[in-house]
């Protein structure tokens, strides 16, 4: 395989966007709560001051996040998600649905309501191009150019990794099994690597310029959080293949892989295509109801977030600060995607 291309591939791009645990939980908050403040994320999140003020500054530069004032002096500024971020609803939905399918809650997770049949939902990825309500990895294949390589990606970061003792436990919050695959480039793109089919070691580290102390242990995290299982074969060389549990993360790699391909450039050669073998067309991936088969849309989906022991006429959510009421409209634990 090639390694020529000035950039990493579109996929590539965006893992370096979203490849840490701080900047997924930020868009999560502004998508699901309507977060825009700096107070207001420090305060959700419990993020240092220095932490946050960095993240920003890199989602804003990443086209993820604009500043703008809200003030008539121009003094003070909010961050709101640009088109770019705003599409990555239905990437973040689909983690929710792998979370409350297959980790352990210590909390009871939010519901999802569908308001078009108002039913308290779950959300399967299915292939808009075909109308299939219901695909699966193995109902795909994916095609990647030549040049397509994920050694690029898990460059070193400018910043500091944060201990994950640190990131908030809430029901909304991911889980740390979530954030092991997430929250880390390296974990992200081994696990990118395994869709795409590569087993054994030898492969991973050819595929991903990785060393091989950092690829046993992200490999050990995966065997022991049951997302890869390690099989052993004639030659005493061990393959490293999806569980169902893996594989069930497949949707949120397809929207992944979607929303990259439509916001993010490559070099000739670095595409990554994933096809949908039913109908042969390139999978549009959509999330479709359980409750009556449609088609989600943004804004007919909400979380019905929940709060014990919190006053919601005591505290005004930002969605109603901006608005200057006291009382909001819907309940402050029923946010809009």
């Amino acid at each position: 395989m090639g390694t020529g291309a000035a950039l990493p591939s579109a996929i590539g791009q965006a893992l370096l966007a979203l490849g840490d645990q701080w900047t997924l939980l930020i868009l999560q908050r502004g998508l699901t709560k309507q977060v825009r403040r700096f107070a207001d994320w420090r305060d959700e999140l419990g993020m240092s001051e220095s932490v946050l003020s960095a993240r920003l500054k890199e989602m804003v530069a990443g086209g993820l996040l604009e500043q703008v004032a809200y003030t008539s002096g121009g003094t003070r500024h909010e961050y709101r998600l640009t088109p770019r971020a705003a599409e990555l609803w239905p990437m973040l939905v689909a983690i929710w649905s792998w979370e409350r399918t297959w980790v352990h809650h210590p909390d009871p997770p939010p519901d999802l309501i569908h308001q078009v049949c108002g039913a308290r939902a779950d959300a399967v990825l299915g292939c808009g191009a075909c109308g299939t309500a219901f695909v699966t990895a193995r109902d795909t294949a994916t095609e990647r150019g030549r040049e397509a390589t994920f050694a690029q990606v898990a460059v070193a970061r400018h910043h500091r990794r944060t201990v994950r003792e640190r990131l908030p436990d809430d029901a909304l919050s991911y889980l740390p099994e979530t954030m092991a695959i997430l929250g880390d480039r390296w974990s992200t793109v081994v696990l990118a690597a395994a869709f795409l089919g590569i087993r054994r070691f030898a492969d991973f580290q050819a595929e991903l310029g990785i060393a091989p102390s950092v690829l046993s242990d992200r490999l050990r995290r995966f065997v022991e959080a049951d997302v890869l299982a390690r099989v052993p074969t004639p030659s005493a060389r061990p393959q490293y293949r999806l569980t169902d549990k893996g594989l069930s993360f497949f949707p949120v790699f397809a929207f992944l892989v979607d929303w990259a391909r439509r916001w993010y450039t490559g070099a000739p050669g670095t595409e990554l295509t994933i096809r949908h073998t039913g109908c042969g067309s390139v999978l549009v991936p959509v999330l479709r109801c359980t409750a009556c088969g449609r088609v989600m849309e943004r804004d007919a989906v909400r979380f019905d977030i929940p709060t014990p022991g919190h006053d919601a006429a005591a505290e005004p959510c930002p969605a109603m600060r901006e608005a200057g009421r006291r009382r909001c409209r819907r309940s402050r634990a029923a946010c809009r995607i």
